[in-house]
């Protein structure tokens, strides 16, 4: 039995049969945080873990475009039914609004989805639920955090200045509600020249590692900015399905394995050393 809350602190209950819930967050939108979930996902479901994606960016649910998922889920009783793709269960608004008409919604009907998606679907076990957040510190983000224990955050920002501004912002909301960081994701890191191979530091770099240090916490590493990474996305053929020697594949599978480091330290570190008494 864990620990008793703080006095005026929810009880968080945990999803049934869901190991880990990881959120990935931004501060600001356009730094490829969707395309770091999805291919994170998929990372983790290749390295032989039993994996969950939860689109929880309502206005902008871009994971099932991505994932080539055009079906809509079926229902057991009161419970939804995810689809599954690459190995793993997803589920997104995506497939209950599809096309381009915008949802217009405000906290309360927020909230009622995000618990939806988290205890109204049948995810089965899963080693990790990863959910994939919209960008900002607002009511989807609050909803989660309040709803159910997460083991743990990833920041993705890019290296620029105006995005690394807001990732601060992200990494503070996190821990100031006591979510651990896991890490910081450096997306568009850089661009390989397709004719000379020349490095070109599109929005500067090294800053997500920077504000990492800065902020103490965990830097997980850093992603190019790559053309055939987009046309994965567009395509419904994310990069990470590619052959483990594919350069762009074995990127997100070291983050996956870097992330699954940060996780097994985050747990040890909850649970406080173990006590030997000796007779």
């Amino acid at each position: 039995m864990g620990p008793n809350p703080r006095v005026g602190e929810i009880q968080k209950l945990p999803i049934e049969g869901v190991s880990n819930l990881i959120a990935i967050g931004s501060g600001k939108g356009g730094v490829g945080k969707t395309t770091v979930s999805v291919n994170l996902a998929i990372a983790l479901a290749k390295l032989g873990h039993k994996v969950g994606l939860m689109d929880a960016d309502v206005y902008g649910p871009n994971v099932p475009l991505m994932l080539g998922l055009r079906a809509s889920p079926k229902s057991l009783g009161e419970r939804i039914i995810p689809l599954e793709k690459h190995g793993m269960k997803v589920m997104s608004m995506g497939f209950l609004n599809p096309g381009d008409k915008p949802l217009i919604w405000r906290g309360p009907m927020l909230h009622s989805v995000i618990q939806q998606f988290l205890r109204g679907v049948e995810w089965g076990q899963l080693d990790f639920l990863l959910i994939d957040l919209p960008p900002g510190t607002g009511d989807v983000q609050l909803s989660l955090i309040q709803s159910a224990p997460l083991t743990g955050a990833i920041v993705v920002t890019t290296p620029s200045a105006v995005s690394l501004e807001d990732a601060r912002k992200a990494v503070n909301m996190f821990e100031q509600v006591r979510v651990p960081i896991l890490g910081i994701i450096e997306n568009m890191s850089y661009l390989i020249c397709p004719h000379c191979e020349e490095r070109i530091d599109v929005f500067s770099t090294g800053g997500g590692a920077r504000t990492a240090d800065e902020m103490k916490v965990h830097f997980l590493g850093s992603l190019p900015l790559d053309p055939q990474i987009r046309i994965g996305g567009d395509t419904g053929k994310p990069v990470t399905l590619r052959d483990a020697g594919d350069p762009q594949a074995a990127g997100f599978v070291q983050l996956a394995t870097n992330m699954l480091e940060r996780v097994e330290e985050t747990r040890a570190a909850a649970h406080g050393p173990a006590i030997t008494i000796e007779d």
